[in-house]
């Protein structure tokens, strides 16, 4: 948990200064940029678009990376058994809610523009674990645990969204054959396959079939994830019968895809989706629908519910209270979770990809929402009194 936490905030600060230098960018040469983002791989024989790879086969990656990390907190982490997991479950769940139906009701008078009801919807990790990692021992553990808790279930409700309300049309065939890979996955657990290539072809197989059903292909890799074994079968246990351990294959992939997601992959995403153009920016622009709901939904939907949440939780004594924390910093992490900068971006291409014009202001309503929970949930735990 420490080393995914420290991963993480050296991650959030690497993303934003990607963000920052495709805003930069997109802005001082937004030829040069718009070239780079529309840009062909220069593979010989194969015309494949920058953008396409790395929101349909990187991404991919990513969500695997993300699908691996949940399944083993809910397994053996801070999200196994419904005592630890209720406080994250329900203010995650809440924290969802709150934010879809403050962009609904901004943006109930203009249809095209509902489907972009999820993009405030999802809190990202490294950001927000990267501005806590700012503060460092002002902010107590059991509120970095729950953050860390929050976002991966936050995560998850994202990638269900995204596999119910963001595919196409699908086609069976395809969808019976996805079936056959997962339940080959499924096998080689069951059979405590240990090898990583056997999951990994099936896997790339599994990939090829999502594609041609019509389902994003993001849910590829979030299926192959929940099939990789966390637990050794018992002949492989050590001496002290111990059942995990940095041998099974599920915490020497996740140890292996870490790294690159955080530190390739999502400054590569960030880099061709966060150049938003700033040219002819004004007040009239921030408030634009679009724009204004996604950045209400984060800064303001995303505290209201999940704060709301957890002081329920806590006061009708269904959940501890975080140890060592104060009602401030419960506040300030609750404001944090508004940074949903990767996600909303992702789930703002899948909704508005096709126009030019939406896909700016997704951009604009996401940084600046994220900006604001970052800068006040910052401000709260800096100056919020520790508990006496």
């Amino acid at each position: 948990m420490r080393q995914f936490i420290k991963s993480d905030a050296v991650g959030g600060i690497v993303l934003l200064a990607v963000a920052v230098l495709a805003v930069l960018w997109a802005n001082a040469v937004p030829d040069s940029y718009a070239a780079f983002v529309h840009a062909a791989l220069p593979i010989p024989g194969l015309a494949l678009p920058l953008e396409w790879v790395i929101n349909d086969v990187l991404m991919v990656v990513f969500f695997l990376s993300v699908g691996l990390e949940i399944k083993r907190e809910l397994i053996s982490g801070e999200l196994a058994g419904m005592r630890r997991a209720a406080l994250p479950l329900v203010a995650a769940a809440v924290g969802l809610a709150v934010p879809a139906a403050i962009y609904v009701a901004v943006t109930w008078h203009e249809p095209a523009l509902i489907r972009g009801w999820a993009i405030p919807a999802a809190t990202d990790i490294a950001f927000a674990v990267g501005v806590l990692a700012l503060l460092g021992s002002r902010v107590p553990p059991s509120l970095k645990v729950f953050l860390l808790a929050l976002a991966i279930l936050d995560d998850l409700g994202a990638i269900v969204i995204i596999a119910l309300f963001y595919s196409a049309d699908l086609a069976v065939p395809s969808l019976l054959a996805a079936a056959v890979c997962v339940s080959i996955l499924v096998l080689f657990n069951r059979s405590a396959v240990r090898p990583l290539w056997p999951y990994l072809i099936v896997g790339i197989a599994l990939w090829f079939s999502i594609v041609a059903s019509g389902i994003h292909p993001t849910v590829a890799g979030v299926l192959l994830a929940m099939t990789i074994p966390l637990r050794l079968p018992p002949l492989a246990k050590g001496r002290a019968g111990v059942g995990l351990s940095p041998q099974s294959p599920l915490v020497r992939l996740s140890h292996t895809l870490h790294p690159w997601t955080t530190f390739a992959i999502l400054p590569l995403f960030a880099l061709t989706n966060a150049g938003v153009s700033l040219h002819g920016l004004s007040l009239s622009a921030l408030l634009a629908p679009l724009p204004l709901a996604i950045a209400l939904g984060l800064f303001l939907g995303k505290q209201l519910g999940i704060f709301t949440a957890v002081a329920l939780m806590v006061r009708g004594r269904i959940a501890p209270h975080p140890a060592g924390a104060t009602w401030m910093q419960i506040y300030g992490v609750a404001v944090l979770c508004g940074i949903g900068f990767t996600m909303s971006l992702f789930i703002g291409l899948l909704a508005f990809g096709g126009s030019s014009v939406l896909a700016n202001e997704v951009r604009l309503g996401v940084l600046a929402g994220s900006l604001a929970s970052a800068l006040v949930g910052f401000a709260v735990l800096r100056f919020a009194p520790p508990l006496r």
